[in-house]
């Protein structure tokens, strides 16, 4: 089919679209329930596999390492060979390595499993968003990318609590496989009912030296930012810069670069709107984490009385996703961005006077302005950035908007891990560093609350895209 046959296709075709999406949306939920459910197994894959702390604290990070250098490569190869191609073989991919978990026996080869998982992500982060947006082109763009941004909370929000029945009657290995089945009906659901392919026209080769560079940069800073009181760390971070900045020249001189960058500085909505992701995802991932420590170690709650109060702020965020998208298809996306951006700031400043006996209604008043500032934020922004990008480059821009959150996750995820080792140092958690750990709390809250209103500023700046 040529483009115009295929879009007209999906225009008269209403089951074939909304089938795409729950495609789709099943994968994005299994995986990110995947995600964060594997964290809460983490004690029993400790004592199974006999691991220490600091080995099973890479079972996140190792796959977020995975899916963060792979998205620009995966990206560029989607445009080239094909959005839905790399799609099935990203599901694919993650069925297989999901129930390879019965042959891992230590934890170096979870670790190498895990990885794996993370390319997996980075082939279906790199092409969902742009699937859904040439499917819905012409009718419920927004509304569709609102359901996949609640696809993300609502699997985030579930994993602790299927990973952790899963572990307890099952045991650990569980949570890796048995998502699968539901990953195959998605396949199921591509195979049958998504017709067509969508790639770009141009004929271009993959730029590998800019991968390699990308890959190599991520991980130095990656690794640098987590100590920087060791000198070997601290070299990293340099060197990471440094080959940033390499990138950054590279692809600016390249023939076929991951990203035209002169092309990104070009178009305001895009390039603003990636930005505001980068800063909103920044300022939003490091509150649960710490949330959860001030209600457990500082209010004395359980770990399930503090995840149902902190709850709330994902559940907000989940209703109001493909609400704010729905309307972003009518009104423009930067005012409800930036009004969710504002209520997120507005929440982060409530939270910021919270001492060693404040009112758990005060918190919970907080964490409803950061619910539904994220909640208006997120798809408004999801769809100025789809909608700015060329029919031929969604994959790239997929590929972006996925390195914009994850990249802000990491990077919040390192400050916060480098206030704790230097407020606290390798001491644990208790009633004599309080003190410190609230500290640490404040001040990331006062960094988040910039950030958020850095992304207030790029968001309403960015430009429209509704045309008159």
């Amino acid at each position: 089919m040529t483009d115009q046959q295929l879009q007209h296709y999906y225009d008269q075709n209403t089951r074939a679209r909304w089938l795409a999406l729950l495609s789709v949306c099943l994968a994005i939920f299994i995986t990110s329930v995947t995600m964060s459910a594997a964290s809460i197994a983490i004690p029993s894959i400790a004592r199974d596999l006999d691991a220490s702390a600091k080995a099973v604290s890479w079972i996140p990070t190792s796959f977020l390492w995975g899916n963060i250098v792979l998205l620009l490569p995966a990206g560029r190869l989607a445009d080239i060979i094909g959005r839905k191609r790399m799609y099935i073989l990203g599901v694919t991919f993650f069925s297989l390595f999901s129930l390879c978990i019965f042959i891992v026996n230590d934890i170096s080869s979870l670790l190498t499993l895990r990885v794996f998982q993370g390319f997996s992500v980075a082939l279906i982060t790199a092409t969902s968003m742009g699937i859904i947006g040439a499917v819905f082109a012409n009718s419920n763009r927004g509304a569709a990318l609102g359901l996949t941004s609640s696809s993300v909370y609502l699997g985030l929000s579930c994993g602790p609590i299927i990973g952790g029945w899963l572990t307890v009657e099952f045991g650990w290995r569980a949570v890796f496989w048995v998502p699968t089945p539901i990953l195959l009906a998605s396949l199921l659901l591509i195979f049958i009912f998504v017709k067509g392919e969508w790639k770009s026209l141009k004929v271009e080769s993959l730029d590998k030296i800019g991968s390699i560079l990308f890959a190599a940069w991520v991980s130095a800073f990656f690794i640098g930012m987590s100590d920087v009181e060791e000198m070997f760390n601290l070299a990293l971070l340099v060197l990471g810069v440094g080959l940033l900045f390499l990138f950054i020249k590279q692809q600016a001189n390249a023939a076929s670069p991951l990203i035209r960058i002169r092309a990104l500085r070009a178009n305001r909505i895009f390039s603003r709107s990636i930005l505001s992701s980068f800063l909103m995802y920044s300022a939003n991932f490091p509150i649960v984490f710490l949330m959860s420590l001030y209600l457990q170690y500082i209010h004395q709650l359980s770990p399930l009385e503090a995840g149902q109060l902190v709850l709330i702020q994902t559940f907000i965020m989940m209703i109001l996703a493909p609400i704010a998208g729905r309307l972003s298809d009518r009104y423009e996306p930067r005012y409800l961005a930036t009004a969710g951006c504002f209520s997120f700031a507005i929440g982060l400043a409530i939270l910021f006077w919270i001492d060693m006996d404040t009112s758990l209604t005060y918190i919970f008043v907080g964490l409803i302005f950061l619910g539904i500032g994220f909640g208006l934020f997120s798809s408004p922004n999801n769809n100025a950035i789809i909608s700015s990008a060329s029919k031929d480059k969604l994959s790239i821009a997929s590929a972006l908007l996925g390195l914009s959150r994850n990249m802000g996750n990491m990077f919040s995820t390192a400050i916060v891990m480098m206030l704790m080792s230097i407020l606290l140092g390798s001491q644990s958690i208790g009633e004599d560093n309080l003190d410190q750990l609230l500290i640490v709390i404040k001040i990331v809250l006062v960094l988040t609350l910039i950030s958020a209103l850095s992304a207030c500023y790029f968001s309403f700046t960015r430009g429209k895209i509704h045309q008159k």
